[in-house]
């Protein structure tokens, strides 16, 4: 074939098309910048959070469910249960009320109520149901005693937490150099004041104090029967507060129970000797 004809032209020029195009795949890098690209942003995508449910675990252990003592009436047992959760009642349920005749309807109207009153104060110290005062007493026994035992354990991990903190620091000085919320807790103290005899019944008082200050009181015993019934319910919670909000004993009487005052104020300054008020 001569060197001029047109076919050998065109063979020449498809050979060195084929050389360009092997010679620029030889030279492309050895890694696809897409995806590589891909590898980097897939690499760097942040991690799931660690222990999230773990938790949401520790947090549901934190919660109590506790059951306070059978407080007998004279229409009937007593009994509350409560679920305690971050220092606070969450659930309160009777588990025993006053049951047969008129007491039934009784307790189906007055549980629900004290049940709310519970959970709403957060403390026992809750105004009895009109109508219902003996299974209001009882109820508020009860759980009184079942917030004692919530804080009995409450003051159990305050002082594990406060053994481990002495341990590191040579063992002495736990309580004075705790500052957390277990050292607080430590320091809150429920007395019970001495009974009372008046003319109309015994009054007696408890008192819980933290921090030197009266963060509740309730009367454990009250004048009972009759009229005293509802002398009682009217002035025991005017009481309870005004015992809180001066934080010693010096109270005003409420009008209509004098002898209930006096002999609330007299108990509630024995429960304030015994705590060191």
């Amino acid at each position: 074939m001569k060197k001029s004809h047109p076919l050998r032209r065109i063979v020449l020029a498809g050979a060195a098309t084929v050389s360009g195009i092997v010679l620029l795949l030889s030279l492309k890098p050895a890694s696809d910048p897409a995806a590589a690209s891909a590898d980097g942003a897939s690499q760097q995508q942040p991690a799931a959070p660690q222990g999230s449910g773990g938790v949401q675990a520790a947090g549901g252990t934190e919660a109590q469910t506790l059951t306070g003592d059978v407080v007998k009436t004279d229409y009937g047992n007593v009994q509350v249960r409560i679920t305690v959760a971050g220092g606070k009642i969450t659930s309160a349920a009777a588990l025993q009320s006053p049951t047969g005749g008129r007491s039934t309807q009784v307790s189906t109207d007055a549980v629900p109520k004290l049940n709310r009153a519970a959970v709403t104060a957060g403390t026992a110290d809750i105004d009895a149901v009109s109508g219902a005062t003996y299974t209001s007493g009882g109820y508020k026994k009860s759980l009184q005693s079942a917030l004692d035992k919530a804080g009995a354990a409450g003051a159990a991990g305050a002082t594990g937490g406060g053994s481990a903190e002495a341990s590191g620091t040579g063992g002495t000085g736990g309580d004075a150099s705790g500052s957390g919320a277990g050292a607080g807790a430590a320091q809150a103290k429920t007395v019970t004041g001495k009974a009372v005899t008046t003319d109309y019944g015994p009054v007696q008082v408890r008192v819980t104090v933290t921090g030197g200050k009266i963060t509740k009181a309730e009367a454990v015993q009250q004048p009972k029967g009759s009229r005293s019934d509802q002398i009682s319910a009217d002035a025991v919670p005017k009481l309870n507060a005004a015992a809180v909000a001066a934080g010693n004993a010096d109270i005003d009487a409420v009008s209509g129970a004098t002898y209930t005052s006096g002999g609330y104020k007299e108990s509630l300054q024995s429960a304030l000797d015994q705590a060191g008020g």
